[in-house]
C-alpha cells in the first residue's frame, strides 16, 4: 500500500471539514446531546434512588462507549458517501489507488473524527456530571480498541451495502447501530436477554467490552480473558466487511452498476 494515495484520501476530507463547519458540527452536537440528556436522566434516578446506586458511571459511561462506537461506524460511512453524493467514486478507482489504500484512508479519517467526539464527550461528562474515566487508567484502552474495531467492522459493511444498492439504500446504513444496541447490552447485562437472543448477544463484540465495564465499576477486575475474546471478534469482523466490499466493489464493476457513482450519469 502507498503511504502518499492513502494521505491523499485523509487530506481530501479534512479539506472537506475545514472547507464546512456544517461537517462538524454533526459530529459534535449528537454526541452532545446524548450525554447532556443521559447525564440528567442519570441524575434523576439517583435522585428517586433508595439504593444510594450511582448511575451516573453506569449508564452515562455505557452511553459514552457506545456513541464512541457509532460515532466511529459514521465516521467510515460518511467519509464513503461523502463520494458517493459528489459522484466522485468512479473518478477516484480510475487512479492507481486500490481497495485496501481506499479503506484504510476512510479508517484514518473515521478515527480522527471519532476521537473528536470522544474528547467532546469525555469533557461535557467529567465537567458537568462529574465522570471521570480517568481513574481507570489505562484499563480503558482495550474497551475503546474493541469498540474502534467493530465501528469500523460496520462502517465497511455499511459502504459495502450502499455499493450494491445503490445511493437509496444509506437509510439502510444509518439505524444499524440503534438496531444492534439491544443485543449488545449497552444498558443491561446480556443475561436480561431472552435466551436465543443471548446467543446472538455473544456474537458481538461490544456484549463483552459493556459485560466488562459493567464489572469494573461494580468493584471487580478487569475481565481479560472475555476482552481478548471481544477484540477477536472484532478483528475478525473488520477481516470479513473487508473482504465483503471487495466482494461488492467487483461485482459493481462486473455488472456495471458502478457506473451509477459517476458524474456522467447525471441526468
Amino acid at each position: 500500500m502507498s503511504i502518499r494515495r492513502i494521505s491523499a484520501i485523509v487530506l481530501r476530507q479534512f479539506y472537506l471539514l475545514r472547507g464546512s463547519p456544517a461537517r462538524l458540527l454533526p459530529i459534535i452536537a449528537w454526541v452532545a446531546i446524548d450525554i447532556v440528556l443521559w447525564g440528567f436522566i442519570t441524575r434523576y434516578l439517583n435522585a428517586i434512588a433508595s439504593s444510594g446506586f450511582n448511575f451516573v458511571s453506569l449508564l452515562l459511561g455505557a452511553v459514552l462507549f457506545w456513541d464512541f462506537c457509532s460515532r466511529i461506524m459514521h465516521g467510515v460511512t460518511t467519509a464513503f458517501l461523502e463520494d458517493v453524493w459528489s459522484r466522485n467514486f468512479l473518478n477516484i478507482f480510475a487512479t492507481p489507488l486500490s481497495i485496501p489504500e481506499y479503506l484504510a484512508g476512510l479508517v484514518i479519517t473515521s478515527f480522527a473524527t471519532g476521537l473528536m467526539a470522544l474528547v467532546v464527550m469525555l469533557v461535557l461528562a467529567a465537567t458537568v456530571f462529574g465522570l471521570s474515566f480517568f481513574v481507570y487508567g489505562a484499563a480503558l484502552i482495550p474497551f475503546l480498541r474493541v469498540l474502534f474495531l467493530f465501528g469500523i467492522a460496520i462502517g465497511i459493511v455499511g459502504c459495502a451495502i450502499v455499493l450494491r444498492f445503490g445511493p437509496a439504500s444509506e437509510w439502510l446504513v444509518w439505524p444499524i447501530p440503534a438496531l444492534l444496541s439491544p443485543l449488545a447490552g449497552v444498558f443491561y447485562p446480556v443475561a436480561t436477554l431472552p435466551q436465543w437472543m443471548q446467543y446472538l448477544s455473544r456474537l458481538l463484540p461490544p456484549s463483552y467490552v459493556f459485560e466488562g465495564m459493567r464489572t469494573i465499576v461494580s468493584g471487580g477486575g478487569a475481565p481479560g480473558s472475555t476482552l481478548v475474546w471481544g477484540g477477536c471478534l472484532a478483528a475478525l469482523y473488520v477481516l470479513l466487511a473487508c473482504w465483503l466490499f471487495t466482494r461488492t466493489y467487483r461485482l459493481a464493476v462486473r455488472t456495471g452498476l458502478i457506473a451509477r457513482y459517476s458524474a456522467e450519469s447525471v441526468g
